[in-house]
């Protein structure tokens, strides 16, 4: 085996695969999530929602999908799931009747408090510092900018 050739193989490695890590600690995220998030009766992408609709509510479904990257197939029954909660509702668009508009409830609102706490502990449980976990978010952005624009 020449050195060309061992070099590329060790390219093949798992343990040197970005994607892998970062599946891995998307997994990881998910299990941290789902424990804290039992408290509130909701799903980690439920929980994204949610928090889409505290930063801007009363948005229509595409918007939610498209912030979320999320298609409707996949988004839809978390919301049907999210109204039967009581977190939200769901109606027809006065200014074009095909679009579904999302709204918090008073509950889905109410939730927001109880949610305050959350990503601190998240913080906390990566044992990252605030810096670093900025740091990782910046370049994490950067990647899936650069994966959307790339034309291979």
């Amino acid at each position: 085996m020449t050195t060309d050739t061992r070099a590329a193989g060790d390219l093949l490695r798992l343990d040197r695969q970005i994607c892998f890590s970062l599946h891995a600690a998307s997994r990881a995220f998910n299990g941290v999530y789902r424990t804290v998030l039992a408290d509130l009766g909701l799903t980690y992408p439920q929980y994204l929602v949610m928090l889409t609709l505290w930063e801007d509510d009363g948005l229509p479904v595409k918007e939610i999908g498209d912030r979320l990257r999320l298609d409707s197939g996949t988004l839809s029954p978390l919301l049907k799931r999210l109204e039967t909660a009581g977190y939200i509702t769901r109606r027809r668009s006065e200014h074009d009747e095909r679009s579904v508009v999302i709204t918090l409830t008073m509950a889905g609102d109410d939730l927001r408090a109880e949610a305050a706490g959350i990503p601190l502990r998240m913080a906390k449980a990566t044992g990252l510092t605030l810096d670093e976990l900025q740091t990782l978010r910046t370049l994490l952005t950067t990647v899936t900018e650069n994966l959307d624009e790339a034309d291979l």
